[in-house]
């Protein structure tokens, strides 16, 4: 009986280990998808309409490059989800590809859900790591 047990218990062990999930996403990838769910958090809880406030709040999360991009964006738009003042109500970061050199490709999943609407779409964020930091250098609208 005793030896019984035992051959059930070792087989249950092996059992989880070669049932363990491998990560598929690399260190890259796990690092972005946080700093682009920090941004997108942060941008949903406040004014999603462009303005020169939303900017400065904003500036510390862009490359150099993007912020001047993006800094004579036409007020009351929204150019962190759809360029336009059709405010999206949830976001979900998705998929991720790592481009090499700490740059990154993440998919963020934009939601609108009320009573007459119900629709997804999706845009391509590119991140980049600067001085340590992963900061958003693009957003491709879909």
């Amino acid at each position: 009986m005793r030896k019984a047990a035992l051959l059930i218990s070792a087989a249950a062990c092996l059992a989880g280990l070669s049932c363990s999930i491998p990560i598929l996403e690399s260190q890259n990838c796990i690092e972005a998808r946080t700093a682009a769910g920090e941004f997108y958090s942060f941008h949903f809880g406040g004014d999603m309409r462009f303005s020169k406030d939303v900017f400065i709040s904003h500036e510390k999360y862009l490359t150099s490059d993007f912020a001047g991009k993006i800094k004579d964006s036409p007020e009351n738009t929204d150019p962190f989800t759809t360029a336009s003042n059709d405010f999206p109500k949830a976001f979900r970061i998705g998929a991720c590809s790592d481009l090499g050199d700490d740059q990154v490709r993440t998919e963020v999943l934009l939601f609108w859900r009320d009573d007459n609407r119900s629709e997804q779409r999706a845009i391509h964020v590119d991140l980049k790591k600067e001085n340590g930091r992963w900061l958003i250098s693009n957003i491709a609208y879909q």
